[in-house]
């Protein structure tokens, strides 16, 4: 199917409740993959055909994190809580985020951030970010980076 018959195929509104996600779903590489095990995350743009950003609801088990602390390089990403008790980890520190509470982050700031869930019942939070050609991820904790939808490490070798 084209994009063109795909966007003409895709829903004006449905219920983001009833959408199945996908749980601890990710690319990166194996000694990482278990942070995000408890992630479950329903790509809300998709369903619609959106090129420009994407939106997504995610859901974080306790324990589970967001993504590794990373930050863009093109990328604008901008977080919304819906329900529960998340922490923000970023270069400054943690703050505890509740609901009705968001936060941003700039592309090309430098400044890792992710959300991790230390409390004891799942959390929701609404996700936005662009979709800009060129992006690259740095993981500031880890021998992590990502361009061209491949993870490296550090050095340039591949994962």
């Amino acid at each position: 199917m084209s994009t063109d018959a795909a966007a003409t195929a895709a829903p004006r509104a449905l219920d983001a409740t009833a959408q199945e996600g996908s749980r601890g779903a990710t690319g990166y590489p194996a000694p990482y993959r278990a942070r995000v095990a408890g992630r479950t995350k329903v790509k809300l743009g998709e369903r619609f055909g959106l090129k420009n950003f994407g939106v997504n609801v995610t859901r974080l088990e306790p324990g589970a994190e967001s993504a590794l602390r990373h930050w863009h390089t093109m990328q604008d990403e901008f977080v919304y809580v819906l329900e529960g008790t998340l922490v923000l980890v970023t270069d400054a520190g943690e703050q505890e985020l509740r609901p009705g509470m968001c936060a941003g982050f700039r592309a090309g700031s430098g400044d890792g951030h992710h959300l991790v869930n230390r409390g004891t019942a799942a959390a929701l939070y609404l996700e936005v970010g662009d979709r800009s050609p060129g992006d690259e991820a740095h993981y500031p904790d880890e021998d992590l980076h990502h361009r061209d939808g491949r993870f490296f490490h550090r050095d340039g070798t591949p994962w």
